[in-house]
């Protein structure tokens, strides 16, 4: 069995998962990398194991909601247009390529339909509670693509001939 260097009749005391999970895992790991695949509480390092891709999952959907609700505001109310939201604009672009680099998977999630439904809606409840306006559209209109683009910024709503820009304001 492989042991990984430590040694393998390490005494370890058994923590309860539900109590706390900290103390649990280190014990876990220990149990992992001593070979000690009888004490092993697979059940729950299944779950934890399933819960790391949720949340890199509901990452990925936190900042694709907060950056659509920076675009709305963008598009919406272009007289508040300003540097902090560009700025938000730009880290939140830089952290999806960042769980994208890291969980390349995660792009899939792109292409769903309903999970850009889902993160769509998040964005428009954000920027109604942000604006106080609630006119935003039903659903997204901009390509993934064009979301993601560092150089996109959507024209403001009702400008007769505005076309969305391929560079910031500031």
């Amino acid at each position: 069995m492989l042991g990984y260097g430590r040694e393998k009749n390490i005494q370890m005391q058994t923590t309860n998962y539900e109590k706390d999970v900290v103390a649990w895992s280190r014990e876990q790991a220990e149990l992992l990398r001593a070979g000690r695949w009888p004490e092993l509480d697979i059940a729950h390092i299944a779950d934890e194991i399933e819960d790391v891709g949720k949340s890199e999952r509901r990452e990925l959907a936190s900042r694709m909601a907060v950056l659509l609700a920076h675009l709305l505001k963008w598009r919406f109310q272009p007289d508040r247009q300003g540097s902090s939201w560009e700025r938000t604009v730009r880290e939140q672009r830089r952290g999806i390529a960042r769980c994208l680099k890291q969980a390349p998977s995660l792009k899939g999630s792109l292409e769903d339909a309903e999970w850009l439904e889902s993160v769509w809606g998040d964005a428009v409840v954000k920027a109604i509670a942000e604006t106080g306006l609630d006119d935003f559209p039903e659903n997204c209109f901009w390509s993934i693509s064009d979301i993601l683009d560092e150089s996109f910024y959507p024209a403001s709503a009702g400008q007769a001939g505005a076309k969305d820009r391929k560079a910031p304001l500031v």
